[in-house]
């Protein structure tokens, strides 16, 4: 993957929304929760203030106008520049088409899930499949609401895309109780004696 002068994430929503038109860092955020992306991309005023700058110094955007009203402080209004238009397409292209290896929490967790005993984590992936079946329920509503107020579903694609990696974790995680819990092959027995404990999960 291509080294970015600004590789935060929440700089790449920056740079499509003022592709559309340009906005002081508040608009931008006002803007940037409005359409749901703290959903997908983590972000304070804090973090999105520091990208914008981050931002400007790479050339990607520039201050179009400086104002203030009253006793408010100044707000300086930014717009994408050709070099930014140009690091939006390219950084989409790049994360569209390339698929990256991630570290998502979960999978790290995993990786060291032996050091729990196996009783503790079947009563955590159950739990876990109620967080999923939690997060399934919010964003299928949002797209059912979102498609009845007319919005078209190129603009849902991701939370479709997040219902499906729902669904497939969902059913990892039961796959995974099934191979603990199996009561003839399971590996919950072996892995209770290890702990030097018995396998009897609640």
């Amino acid at each position: 993957m291509k080294r970015r002068q600004v590789g935060n994430l929440l700089a790449l929503a920056a740079l499509s929304y003022l592709s559309r038109q340009p906005m002081h860092p508040y608009e931008l955020s006002k803007t940037l929760r409005t359409y749901g992306d703290e959903r997908s991309i983590k972000f304070t005023h804090g973090s999105l203030y520091m990208v914008i700058q981050q931002l400007a110094k790479a050339g990607f955007v520039a201050e179009q106008e400086v104002s203030r009203e009253g006793a408010r402080p100044e707000r300086t209004v930014y717009g994408i520049t050709d070099a930014g238009r140009a690091e939006l397409r390219d950084w989409l292209r790049e994360l569209v088409g390339q698929p990256q290896h991630e570290y998502p929490a979960f999978v790290s967790a995993l990786s060291l899930v032996a050091a729990l005993t196996p009783n503790e984590v079947v009563a955590l992936l159950r739990e876990r499949l109620d967080g999923l079946a939690a997060q399934r329920k919010e964003a299928a509503e949002l797209i059912e609401k979102s498609e009845a107020e007319g919005v078209p579903p190129l603009f849902l694609i991701e939370e479709v895309y997040r219902v499906r990696l729902l669904d497939a974790e969902s059913a990892f995680v039961e796959e995974f109780l099934a191979k603990i819990s199996d009561p003839d092959e399971g590996w919950g027995p072996m892995w209770a004696a290890a702990h030097g404990t018995t396998f009897n999960p609640e």
